[in-house]
């Protein structure tokens, strides 16, 4: 782990010098001292007024260290890293420089600076005639590589010739995922460019085989002998076309965190290479043979680091395996996460992907998929692929972000990122390897029951809306108009599980909309204002906020007194009602409130608030429960769906 951690390559020493117009007129260097007249601030006084910031918030006690101040302003991924509030210089790093080992800063020296990084779009539509005619459109308007997905979950193989035949495939790279039916898939495409009198030497893309990432999704495991028979083919026959995709998306789609996916990706890659030395492929040859495909997230700087600390991990594993230098760069497919999508209000997902592309493209990948805004809904109609590649072209050829090689290379906070991820995923690919490696560390369980793990604390976080979903958990629009779309091909079942994180509130959302048709109003809950405006006011505003990620409209008394909050709510046709008001209001009219309600046909009496040491009194008098920032949101709306009596 040291020497790994140690590995950089020196900078050259010397000082850089700039070209151009003549800069004798211009001012010395020293005279434009833009912050002389300021004192120079240092750590010390940034957290002294962060302190006193917090104190008078009520975060922090009197008295407390003012060091420590900041930390109450830092968070934690999954992978246990904390995100400071601020970052400044820490010890000498020596960066690299892109295109030369460790590969941090990049897997080429020039980066994608003269045509930006490869467009790749993706295409499943079982309808052949259809599939053709949108690959045509994505290729004519910005997209520089076809994905096709085929078999079971997509396109059928004998359709290939159909949906190509637009296709120059001399020019247009292809790749190909078609899970366990790879060999038929790969001797297809393979026929099709003899049929057309195409040498297999002008071919490029990536056949798609991935036996462990078949394995992950389907629990079932695949042979290596065929992935290892065509991989040695594409090294005789097709040099620019690789054999193999190490697929790390079914993890990332499982709940994976960050670190389990590149320490699974890993994991993975070693055991091709142990498998295509084995049979006799020169191991330069082999890693030549591998594409490594990662989920982008709308965390666009852990994105960033993830996609830096891969190149550098994998690096390491070729240093270890006596690779070459210049076969040790690894090349990078990232895509937009599909997890991260959503049915409802859908078009948020344009913004995700966005901000995913961002962090994949200065994350430094070869090829980028974005994935339509209406991905998680079904198969993507024409504008929303259009949307999707316009992305990209947008950020290529308008933002410019493919002219600057790393722009995040010397960022305090990114190079810190990139190491705490690096050696967090070293580990993880340390604890798979000692079980057994990747096979063994599926068929195990060891694998599945860590990312288990993981998913249940992203799930928590999610329904605690510690992680917000814009548009879902929140700020949802309760009577959008619903997408529709023709289901997509799911493929067979088993392996690791696929999920959203948005499906928690979804189901709900989906409870209220079927309670809306069967009844023709959506479920509601009456809101108990006690005391003044100003005591009931912000406690109202956000019990309304948290009814409404589960599709709950909210209807909120008028009268301030018992006998008038009990009388509306008498009249109103809910069955759950939510306490709003101050903490001191509550210590004196909360119980009898609750008691009030309760007599007159409340099933179940909620407060807006955390209780703190008068919950046994309240509970006493008829309260039933607490919602308030940072409690389980959606077991709190299952448990309103039930007293309210919507199945």
């Amino acid at each position: 782990m040291s020497s790994f951690l140690a590995m950089t390559t020196a900078l050259p020493d010397g000082t850089p010098t700039s070209t151009g117009a003549s800069t004798s007129d211009a001012p010395n260097v020293s005279d434009l001292s833009v912050a002389g007249d300021f004192p120079t601030p240092d750590r010390d006084a940034w957290e002294s007024l962060v302190a006193s910031v917090l104190r008078k918030s009520g975060d922090l006690p009197e008295g407390a260290d003012p060091h420590t101040a900041s930390h109450r302003l830092a968070s934690t991924t999954l992978d246990g890293l904390i995100v400071e509030p601020l970052y400044t210089a820490g010890p000498s790093t020596d960066l690299g420089f892109p295109g030369v080992t460790p590969f941090v800063r990049g897997r080429s020296a020039g980066g994608h600076v003269r045509s930006g990084w490869d467009v790749r779009q993706r295409h499943e539509n079982p309808d052949a005639v259809a599939s053709r005619a949108a690959v045509l459109a994505d290729l004519e308007n910005g997209v520089t590589s076809v994905w096709l997905v085929l078999g079971d979950r997509g396109i059928a193989i004998a359709d290939l010739p159909t949906v190509l035949a637009d296709v120059r495939l001399d020019l247009a790279p292809v790749v190909l995922e078609a899970g366990p039916d790879s060999a038929a898939a790969a001797d297809a495409f393979f026929g099709l460019a003899a049929r057309r009198g195409i040498a297999l030497t002008a071919l490029r893309g990536n056949l798609g085989f991935d036996p462990f990432g078949d394995t992950a999704r389907s629990g079932i495991p695949q042979p290596l002998a065929e992935t290892v028979a065509w991989a040695a083919r594409c090294i005789s026959d097709a040099p620019e076309v690789r054999a193999i995709t190490v697929d790390a998306t079914p993890y990332h789609e499982a709940g994976a965190s960050d670190a389990q996916e590149l320490g699974a990706s890993l994991a993975t890659g070693v055991a091709y290479l142990r498998a295509l030395e084995a049979a006799g492929v020169p191991v330069a040859d082999a890693a030549a043979q591998l594409e490594f495909r990662y989920a982008a997230s709308a965390d666009q700087f852990l994105t960033i680091a993830k996609l830096r600390a891969g190149r550098r991990l994998w690096a390491r594993c070729a240093e270890v395996c006596d690779i070459p230098t210049d076969h040790r760069g690894q090349f990078q497919h990232a895509v937009t996460s599909w997890a991260m999508t959503t049915q409802r209000d859908p078009w948020v997902n344009m913004l995700r992907d966005t901000l995913a592309c961002v962090g994949a493209g200065i994350g430094g990948a070869d090829a980028v998929t974005v994935l339509p805004f209406d991905a998680a809904i079904g198969l993507p109609d024409p504008f929303a692929r259009r949307i999707a590649r316009n992305t990209q072209t947008v950020l290529i050829e308008e933002s410019n972000l493919a002219r600057v090689i790393d722009p995040a290379g010397g960022s305090w906070y990114v190079e810190s990122l990139t190491t705490d991820l690096a050696v967090a995923a070293w580990r993880c690919f340390q604890e798979i390897e000692a079980a057994g490696g990747i096979a063994a560390a599926l068929s195990s369980g060891f694998l599945p029951e860590r990312i288990a793990a993981t998913r249940a604390v992203r799930a928590t976080r999610i329904s605690r809306r510690e992680d917000a979903l814009v548009g879902v958990s929140e700020f949802p629009l309760l009577d959008e108009a619903r997408l529709t779309r023709p289901a997509t091909a799911t493929g067979k079942a088993g392996g690791l599980p696929r999920l959203r994180y948005a499906e928690p509130f979804e189901a709900l959302r989906d409870r209220s909309d079927a309670h809306l048709a069967a009844t023709g109003r959506r479920p509601s809950v009456f809101l108990a204002g006690i005391g003044s405006p100003k005591d009931r006011s912000a406690r109202l505003s956000f019990a309304g906020g948290a009814m409404s990620p589960g599709g709950i409209e909210t209807t909120t008394s008028t009268a301030s007194d018992l006998d008038g909050i009990a009388d509306e709510f008498e009249q109103d046709p809910s069955t759950v009602a939510i306490l709003c008001s101050s903490d001191p209001v509550y210590a004196e009219r909360a119980a009898e409130t609750a008691g009030a309600l309760k007599k007159r046909g409340a099933r179940l009496v909620l407060l807006a608030g955390k209780p703190g040491e008068r919950e046994s009194d309240y509970r006493a008098g008829g309260i039933d429960g607490f919602v308030h920032v940072g409690s389980d949101i959606v077991a709190t709306l299952h448990e309103v769906y039930d007293a309210l009596g919507v199945r």
